[in-house]
């Protein structure tokens, strides 16, 4: 037993280490000179801040920050709304279709984003919300691994407690949000986290939709520092890359117990 687990502790070891190493060559490469980023040599020296400059004077970082807060929040306030009120149901009452119904929304996991950027577009085009948070933020404000996600834990909700707001004379809605909400508050928490990293990091959505300057997203203005001709500049693109994470990444940082406990209760791997 001991030698097994000493396998899968350097296993482990070594995945961690090829994980972390993008993310440690992106922060050395924002602190390197641009002979230092071509001239070879994993530690900067010296260390340049100089890349972090360019970031503020060449881009408004700071309109970017603004622009992808004010998308990925409410992103993550509908998504997380629509899957409690979807699980709910699934999870917890009975009629016919249901399991039809549900596998049918799982199903939609299985499309590709490319396969709906053209008809979704069109409606945002026709709707006039092109280069609008509304065009960015609606399309997105459903998701069905919210529903599967949540759907594992309501359905190990105890049911003595359901059992126990309805002698009390509590009806369907007030159950919902005074027993199941707030017994369920954990993954609850991780799901909000995993849908705002994810809608911060989103690339293809914010480009088709938000084409004007001051409408951009981080991932959408970094491409200001990649050239077409392949000039691009490194270490100001490396700069700006680890300025777009660090939020993200100190937010999925402090909650990490919380999403590992979720995804262990649900069954999920």
């Amino acid at each position: 037993m001991k030698r097994a687990a000493w396998w899968i502790h350097a296993l482990a070891a070594v995945s961690g280490a090829m994980l972390l190493f993008p993310l440690l060559w992106m922060v050395s490469t924002s602190l390197k000179t641009p002979e230092q980023v071509f001239g070879g040599g994993w530690l900067p020296h010296p260390v340049t801040w100089a890349n972090y400059v360019e970031v503020f004077t060449r881009t408004p970082i700071l309109t970017f920050f603004k622009n992808t807060v004010a998308v990925a929040l409410p992103v993550t306030a509908g998504q997380v709304l629509t899957a409690i009120l979807a699980a709910y149901v699934f999870g917890l009452f009975r009629f016919p279709g249901r399991d039809l119904l549900f596998y049918a929304v799982i199903g939609t996991m299985m499309i590709p984003i490319q396969v709906t950027l053209l008809p979704n577009y069109l409606l945002i085009s026709s709707l006039g919300w092109l280069n609008t948070y509304a065009g960015a933020v609606v399309p997105q404000l459903a998701n069905a691994f919210g529903v599967f996600f949540l759907r594992q834990h309501m359905m190990a909700f105890p049911r003595e407690l359901l059992e126990a707001a309805r002698v009390d004379g509590a009806g369907t809605w007030r159950i919902l949000w005074r027993v199941v909400v707030p017994g369920l508050r954990s993954p609850i928490a991780a799901l909000a986290i995993l849908v705002f990293v994810n809608t911060w990091n989103e690339y293809l959505w914010p480009l088709v939709v938000l084409t004007d300057p001051g409408m951009k997203t981080l991932t959408v203005g970094l491409q200001g520092f990649v050239s077409l001709e392949g000039g691009n500049n490194w270490g100001a693109l490396m700069a700006g890359a680890t300025l777009a994470t660090l939020p993200a990444l100190l937010l999925y940082l402090v909650a990490q117990r919380q999403i590992i406990s979720s995804f262990l209760q649900s069954g999920l791997k």
